[in-house]
C-alpha cells in the first residue's frame, strides 16, 4: 500500500491496480485540484476542498463515489461512514455541516479518514464500530475543523498505530501543523509518500508521520 498526501484532506491510497482517494479536490477550491484515475472516491464534506469526485475521473477510470454514512464493498475493498459534524467553509446563515468519517478495511489494515471534523469526541456508533485502527488521518487545522490540541487528544484516545495530521497543507490556520506537533511532542517524521505493510506496524503506538505533498 502507498499513500501520497495531495494537499488539504487529499489522500491518494495505491495498492496493485487498485486505487482510493479521500477528499479529492474540486476545481474552483481553495487548493489546485489533483487529476488521476481512481476507482474509489470517498467524500467527507459537500465542499470544493473536498468533493471533486469529476477530477480523478480519468480515462476509463470512473470511480465508485461514496459522499455519505452507511456500508460499502467495492472490489474487495469493506468501507464504513459514520455521521459527524463539520464547521468548515459553511455558507451565511450555517452554523454547522455534515462530515462523514471514513473507515477503509485494505489488505489486512484498517484505515480511518475524521475528513472535515469538528466534533471533539466521535459518535457512539462509531466508537462502537471502529475497532483497531492503523493508520488515523486527522485534521489539525482548526478553523472548522479540530484545533491541533483537541485533534491530538482525539487521535491518542483512539490508539492508532500511526497519524497523519491533515488540514495543514493549503488549509487550515497558519502553523497549525506546528501547534499540532507542539501538543503532541513530537517533531514528527516526514516522508513524501508512505510505503506500508501489516508488518509494519508491529510494535507502533500513535506514530506521527507527515506525508508531504
Amino acid at each position: 500500500m502507498v499513500i501520497t498526501h495531495h494537499g488539504g484532506q487529499c489522500f491518494k491510497v495505491t495498492l496493485g491496480d487498485l486505487t482510493i482517494v479521500f477528499d479529492p479536490i474540486n476545481k474552483g477550491a481553495t487548493l489546485p485540484s489533483a487529476r488521476f484515475g481512481a476507482d474509489i472516491a470517498l467524500v467527507s464534506r459537500d465542499h470544493p476542498d473536498m468533493n471533486g469526485v469529476s477530477e480523478v475521473t480519468y480515462g476509463e477510470k470512473v470511480p465508485f463515489a461514496i459522499t455519505g454514512p452507511g456500508e460499502y464493498e467495492r472490489q474487495g475493498v469493506v468501507i464504513q461512514g459514520f455521521l459527524s459534524k463539520s464547521a468548515y467553509g459553511l455558507a451565511k446563515g450555517q452554523t454547522e455541516a455534515l462530515n462523514t468519517i471514513y473507515t477503509v478495511d485494505l489488505e489486512d489494515m484498517t484505515l480511518v479518514h475524521l475528513g472535515a471534523l469538528a466534533d471533539a469526541e466521535l459518535s457512539k456508533e462509531a466508537r462502537e464500530s471502529i475497532d483497531e485502527i492503523d493508520v488515523l488521518f486527522v485534521p489539525v487545522g482548526g478553523d472548522g475543523v479540530l484545533s491541533p490540541e483537541a485533534a491530538h487528544k482525539l487521535a491518542v484516545s483512539l490508539e492508532p498505530k500511526i497519524i497523519i495530521p491533515m488540514h495543514w497543507s493549503g488549509i487550515g490556520e497558519p502553523k497549525s501543523l506546528e501547534a499540532f506537533l507542539k501538543a503532541a511532542g513530537s517533531t514528527g517524521e516526514k516522508v513524501d509518500k508512505l510505503t506500508l505493510k501489516k508488518k509494519d506496524l508491529v510494535g507502533l503506538d500513535g506514530r506521527i508521520l507527515v506525508v508531504t505533498p
